[in-house]
């Protein structure tokens, strides 16, 4: 990733059965840890690396995140309520971010999904825009939607860039390389994956994909 041109990424547990807690079993926050220290003692400077324990582990990605090093956290919510496969994460707003600041991890930026795959609003009437308004008053740094519809997407973004000017809007899926030049020109950056994976031995990614999405977001290609 690095040789192909990105600027950082995520490290994201995957099962195939998640806790809507925000807790997660020391096995697993001590393997995060290992797997961040090794990622990081391999990756250069200003390389951003990011954890997150899914599937509402925050507390325990930011401490991962802390002991580390790493420079972000993703988390699935922090704000209001959503419906998964799951049951409802309810995330505990003051408790996140009371941790977060007894760990001394204000410096890790928190990037909180407010309308993708992983989150949606579970009340009537708020917009994309308003639920990011809500995150960054809580404490995010930045903010994660995603929409398979690039014109949506667009959209949305839009409605946080009036409802909340100040936040960091990054994409949390879907982004490929047909759609990539017109999503990043209105966006901080992006969550990418599928697009970058070999065809022919998934999850792998291609360094070839890799190279192609960067100069595509950067008008080389």
């Amino acid at each position: 990733m690095v040789e192909g041109g990105m600027d950082g990424l995520l490290l994201q547990t995957v099962d195939r059965v998640y806790s809507v807690r925000d807790d997660s079993d020391p096995a697993r926050v001590a393997a995060m840890s290992v797997l961040a220290h090794e990622v990081l003692g391999q990756s250069p400077a200003g390389f951003a690396v990011g954890v997150q324990i899914m599937r509402h582990a925050v507390s325990a990605s930011l401490a991962v995140a802390k002991v580390t090093g790493a420079t972000f956290v993703r988390a699935d919510a922090l704000v209001g309520a959503t419906l998964t496969t799951h049951g409802w994460v309810e995330p505990d707003s003051l408790q996140i971010m009371t941790y977060r600041k007894a760990i001394e991890a204000m410096g890790v930026d928190l990037i909180v999904d407010v309308d993708s795959m992983h989150y949606r609003w579970a009340g009537p009437d708020e917009t994309t825009g308003g639920v990011a308004r809500r995150a960054v008053m809580v404490g995010a740094d930045a903010v994660c939607v995603a929409h398979p519809d690039r014109d949506e997407a667009l959209r949305k973004v839009a409605d946080v860039r009036r409802r909340a000017p100040g936040a960091r809007v990054i994409l949390g899926g879907f982004v490929n390389h047909g759609n990539a030049a017109a999503l990043l020109a209105e966006t901080d950056g992006a969550f990418v994956s599928g697009c970058l994976m070999d065809p022919e031995n998934p999850p792998r990614v291609d360094p070839d994909r890799i190279r192609r999405l960067v100069e595509i977001v950067h008008g080389t290609a």
